[in-house]
């Protein structure tokens, strides 16, 4: 899967979850992300997916995760959380993914190829 930000593309392996799985079926996707707590981009995905909620603990840049059930966020830095997700992805190489992503609010495209 890819996830393209402006002219930049960024690899995703998905999870091998039902979420995951669910998400893809979804794609092509364009989606407005606003910021939050500068350190990831979220939005309210049209349907919910579901849910298999861990704690991971600490949080990677390029994770991709879903909270609750319908909120898709996208972490651009790396940091200790006592939040749980579901975890759809991760980047392969995500150098460069905080400057693709900015402060503010960005659009993102999902897509399978």
């Amino acid at each position: 899967m890819w996830m393209t930000v402006g002219t930049r593309r960024f690899a995703i392996t998905l999870a091998d979850t039902e979420a995951a799985r669910e998400f893809a079926a979804m794609l092509p996707l364009s989606i407005d992300m606003p910021d939050l707590n500068s350190n990831e981009k979220h939005a309210e995905l049209r349907k919910p997916l579901p849910t298999n909620a861990i704690r991971p603990g600490t949080i990677r840049n390029g994770d991709l995760m879903l909270y609750g059930s319908r909120t898709l966020v996208v972490f651009y830095k790396t940091f200790d959380s006592a939040y749980s997700y579901t975890r759809l992805g991760r980047a392969d190489n995500p150098a460069g993914l905080a400057q693709a992503l900015g402060t503010g609010s960005v659009r993102i495209e999902f897509s399978k190829n």
